[in-house]
């Protein structure tokens, strides 16, 4: 019985995690869960009226002693119908394809760019660290020390294989490619500790290559900038 309750709450156990998308602590992680929110209530209305029409259906068509020898009408089409299940999931992928267009449009990564207004920060993988450069020249190996409210523009970089920068709390991955560097901003950074991961499998250690994102007030930040080694 023991052994039974075990495998049974395995795929549970497999999914607990401390990461989580769906507590942004910046504009742009709020971005991307409100598209996981939009799209998730879009199809859980789908969802319903795909259940509840079969189960109208299943109550109002089964099998009964009453109606076991009758021959059901012979229906060639219905063109209100077909007019409907085909008009309405077209409308439906409209509207979910605006705004996830629009908002991921504006936050792909770019091939340059510089920060107008925040912060520019040199982001370089290598197996299996990670070496962030601040606006001073200085870097610090997994740890990101960032300033709250800011926008911060990530200049991302690989030195050997592929790999995707990460802060689940802040934005989405962004690959590292060798050969290329690629910007990715993040907007209206909150104060916190955020964990962050390489999220593409790049080594033999490829899961001890992760880093902390401290956020910090303006004050800490160049109370940092000038401690720095």
């Amino acid at each position: 019985m023991k052994k039974l309750a075990v495998f049974l709450l395995l795929p549970l156990l497999a999914g607990c995690s401390s990461i989580t998308v769906l507590d942004p602590k910046s504009t742009t992680g709020e971005e991307q869960a409100y598209l996981i929110w939009f799209s998730l209530g879009l199809m859980m209305i789908v969802l319903v009226v795909v259940f509840v029409l079969f189960a109208r259906f299943v109550i109002k068509y089964r099998y009964t002693e009453e109606r076991k020898n009758d021959i059901p009408e012979d229906v060639k089409g219905n063109l209100k119908l077909e007019l409907t299940w085909t008009i309405l999931p077209i409308i439906l992928l409209i509207v979910l394809a605006v705004p996830t267009i629009a908002i991921t449009y504006n936050q792909s990564p770019k091939m340059a760019a510089e920060a107008d207004d925040g912060i520019d920060i040199g982001v370089a993988a290598q197996q299996f660290t990670w070496t962030f450069s601040q606006p001073n020249g200085k870097t610090d190996q997994n740890k990101l020390v960032l300033p709250e409210g800011e926008d911060v523009t990530l200049h991302l970089s690989s030195k050997d294989v592929i790999h995707s920068f990460w802060v689940p709390a802040l934005a989405g991955k962004i690959d590292a490619i060798p050969g290329r560097t690629v910007t990715y901003e993040i907007k209206h950074l909150q104060k916190g500790t955020y964990r962050g991961k390489c999220a593409e499998y790049c080594g033999t250690q490829h899961t001890n290559m992760v880093f902390e994102v401290q956020v910090v007030s303006k004050k800490a930040y160049q109370k940092y900038l000038k401690e720095m080694k």
